[in-house]
């Protein structure tokens, strides 16, 4: 299996940076070729704008997406763009491993996907959901925050954190056809003890090996929709 880790925290010796390490030798122990894509360490530029853009098919009007195809149909793609996405293209499972910021990713990964996933590669026309071109990958977020877990779910003061995830969940990884496998979270970890960050490698260690069961987010079938997406049922 090819496994990419996009990785979004600009401090090396952070706890997230030690979970992203912890995953990649854990899946190269078991034989699996891990790419990993340090977002910071890279410099990755998140802004999506013109400057992407050497050829431009209309010069007076920018429309990202329609641009991102003429740019992949004329091999015009920024170096940067075109890096990403080919590790992009390879993986079989696309982790992505962050701090949770203000209920949403750092704007350094929002632009990652804003940049890297192209129009007509990873999703185009009426190829999302169950028929976008990603269908066959799977994705998981693997992230840290400050909250303590009793502070999210149902009737919890923050809410669920699937429905605060909900953009990046399936308006990113669902839309483009993934099978998005339930997050893996770690809660308060600037404020625990030692022993207790331990003890949460070991938890990511097991959600590693227990992926292949691991819970699926449930996304809609284009199957139960008619051509103008008004639901048939």
């Amino acid at each position: 299996m090819n496994v990419l880790i996009v990785h979004a925290h600009p401090e090396p010796q952070s706890f997230c940076t030690a979970m992203m390490q912890r995953m990649r030798d854990r899946f190269e122990s078991q034989g699996h070729v891990v790419s990993v894509s340090d977002l910071y360490a890279k410099q990755f530029n998140p802004v999506a704008s013109a400057a992407d853009f050497s050829q431009r098919n209309n010069p007076d009007y920018l429309v990202y997406a329609l641009e991102q195809r003429h740019a992949q149909k004329t091999g015009s793609l920024p170096t940067d763009i075109a890096e990403e996405l080919a590790l992009l293209e390879q993986c079989d499972l696309l982790i992505l491993n962050f701090p949770l910021y203000w209920f949403s990713l750092p704007a350094i990964l929002k632009g990652w996907i804003d940049r890297v996933f192209l129009s007509g590669v990873v999703y185009g026309g009426r190829n999302f959901y169950d028929r976008g071109l990603m269908k066959g990958k799977r994705a998981l977020l693997a992230f840290t925050l400050g909250g303590r877990e009793h502070m999210f779910g149902g009737n919890a003061i923050h809410g669920e954190l699937e429905t605060m995830l909900r953009p990046v969940l399936r308006g990113s990884l669902g839309y483009a056809g993934f099978d998005v496998l339930k997050p893996f979270a770690a809660y308060h970890v600037p404020y625990i003890t030692q022993e207790a960050r331990v003890t949460m490698l070991e938890q990511l260690d097991a959600a590693v090996d227990a992926l292949a069961t691991r819970p699926l987010i449930d996304y809609p079938s284009l199957d139960d929709f008619d051509p103008q997406m008004n639901p048939l049922k």
